[in-house]
């Protein structure tokens, strides 16, 4: 299984989760969103499939991807608690700052 850290450093893979974020789709879909080829966009979903970020079904001939919530929960529950000691940080600071103009 690849990283999913590593998956997403990719600009390109990034907003292919983003288009799949509301419905799966399959590539001949995802390709009309991009500049690249369909081989060059087979290659960003097999990352993003082997780091655990999207889910492939296959249905008949098709196949349809669609993103791995919880795997995105994961990531997303390491941000918050990243963007919380920052933000928690932000309110002292504001707060310090107040109380020394009052005084």
């Amino acid at each position: 299984m690849g990283s999913p850290w590593k998956a997403i450093a990719d600009d390109n893979r990034r907003q292919v989760l983003l288009l799949l974020k509301d419905k799966e789709r399959t590539p001949s879909e995802i390709a009309t969103h991009f500049d690249f080829t369909l081989p060059a966009l087979s290659t960003h979903l097999k990352v993003l499939r082997d780091a655990g970020l999207v889910n492939e079904r296959r249905e008949g001939q098709n196949r349809y991807y669609s993103v791995n919530r919880d795997a995105m929960s994961e990531m997303m529950r390491f941000f918050d608690l990243f963007w919380d000691d920052r933000l928690k940080s932000l309110k002292e600071y504001v707060e310090n700052k107040e109380r020394k103009k009052r005084k």
